[in-house]
């Protein structure tokens, strides 16, 4: 099987029960095409090569992706720019403290011609959603989305509308500035795959986003690189990818250590670690390799899991954060050895 932007998989999805695991072909297929769509969006997002990759990650893992960060980072850049990677469509809401659940997922109009009710379907029946700064919505409107995130379908007046594939919500939300906003519960937290931020830019960066200081931002285009259709077949191909049982080990020993851990109130869910082993397919798979490494793993634990922890108040008080909770717990649960290690402890 050759990996097309246009067309990927001509056979059925990978991803069916007895499927074949992914080849080396394959992985390396995969690597170029995934490495294609970030320098796409890298020339829009400068300098930001790590975060790009996890946006696509989250893509082609079936998950949903919430950057938070300070004003100006080029939060919804990076989100425009991925929906504009792919050949399908795109919507943006912008969440202020008057919307409403059915000005996001679609409501009923009485047709005074055909005497029924026609359902208008709202933004998020599209392929990218770009909900920007979602803390500013009610808690009622930002559960209507997250409805809509787990379940992959709206049901109205009894009839349930599904959303076709692939669909990805991108949120956004100000971690500055609270008043008047609505804070993510953490179980509604959990339903986002990752959650990063962007961060400023280095100096090059800077100095390049300077010089196109004349360009208006949404001048800024990126040239789609696959279609709707293939993106849900790449992310069937990714779930081919290998995993090893001393790999699934790794992942539970690390899940197990965020609910001990002193500072933690509540660890991280089941739904973490299946998240984790999910994204560590696709990430692998961006590398090059049809079967997941621990450093994959650790490369995507804090994004994926730092979020889902929530963090007892005397710690927070004396300044300790998810992330570094997160790295230490890396640092203290040693990965699974190699073949070759374990063949040199036999002798």
């Amino acid at each position: 099987m050759t990996l097309t932007p246009d067309r990927v998989n001509q056979g059925q999805p990978r991803a069916q029960p007895g499927a074949d695991l992914m080849t080396s072909e394959e992985a390396s297929q995969f690597a170029t095409l995934f490495d294609r769509l970030v320098r796409g969006v890298e020339e829009v997002v400068l300098g930001k090569q790590h975060v790009i990759r996890l946006a696509f990650t989250t893509l082609f893992s079936g998950g949903h992706l919430l950057l938070e960060d300070v004003p100006g980072t080029g939060k919804t850049s990076l989100a425009r720019a991925v929906a504009q990677s792919v050949r399908g469509t795109s919507s943006r809401v912008q969440f202020t403290p008057d919307l409403l659940p059915g000005d996001i997922t679609g409501v009923s109009i009485f047709d005074q011609r055909t005497a029924t009710f026609e359902f208008h379907r709202g933004p998020v029946f599209a392929n990218i959603v770009l909900a920007d700064e979602i803390n500013r919505a009610s808690p009622k409107t930002q559960s209507a989305l997250l409805e809509v995130m787990e379940e992959g379908q709206v049901t109205a007046d009894g009839i349930t509308h599904r959303l076709s594939g692939p669909f990805m919500v991108i949120a956004t939300q100000n971690p500055i500035e609270q008043a008047g906003t609505y804070r993510l519960p953490e179980a509604q937290l959990d339903r986002f795959l990752m959650k990063t931020s962007i961060g400023y830019p280095d100096h090059a960066a800077t100095v390049r986003i300077l010089e196109g200081a004349s360009r208006a931002a949404g001048d800024a285009q990126v040239a789609p690189v696959l279609s709707a259709e293939s993106v849900v077949e790449v992310a069937a191909l990714a779930r081919t990818v290998f995993v090893d049982a001393t790999i699934n080990d790794y992942v539970s020993r690390l899940v197990d250590a965020t609910r001990s851990s002193p500072e933690v109130r509540l660890g991280a869910s089941v739904r973490g670690a299946l998240a984790l082993v999910r994204t560590a397919k696709t990430y692998a798979a961006s590398q090059g390799r049809h079967y997941v490494v621990p450093d994959d793993v650790k490369a995507l634990a804090e994004p994926v899991l730092a979020h889902r922890m929530l963090l007892d108040a005397e710690a927070e008080f004396d300044g300790v954060t998810a992330s570094s909770v997160i790295g230490r717990i890396l640092v203290e649960t040693p990965p699974p050895r190699s073949a070759e290690e374990r063949r040199a402890d036999a002798l």
